[in-house]
């Protein structure tokens, strides 16, 4: 496993996340200024971001084609943590710290643990 150290401190949001799972039908409601991978959506379960590339937008309202967990993990700069899975194209992570939460932090925020 690959550890991660936090390089910065990152704060959820206020919002619980969504869990979005294959052929869900979702709202589309705006693109992200600061993410531009990323697309704020909304279903009967409440509304999060989540990288436009896992819709299928050619219809009203939007289908999912590849399941997603929208939940973000709070970081103190400094904190160890485990990388689970990159994702690049987004600029972010889903890591695991040590009280075993998991969850996504920017890329940005993050860089190999020494040793």
């Amino acid at each position: 496993m690959t550890r991660l150290r936090a390089t910065e401190s990152h704060a959820i949001p206020e919002r619980p996340p969504i869990r979005l799972i294959s052929g869900q039908q979702v709202r589309v409601e705006r693109r992200d200024t600061e993410w531009p991978e990323f697309v704020f959506v909304t279903t009967g379960d409440g509304a999060g971001w989540v990288p436009g590339r896992y819709l299928d937008t050619s219809s009203d309202p939007a289908v999912v084609i590849t399941g997603y967990d929208t939940t973000e993990l709070s970081t103190i700069a400094g904190e160890e943590l485990t990388l689970l899975q990159r994702d690049d194209t987004s600029g972010w992570v889903w890591v695991r710290n040590a009280a075993g939460r998991e969850g996504w932090v920017p890329l940005r925020t993050i860089e190999p643990a020494p040793g």
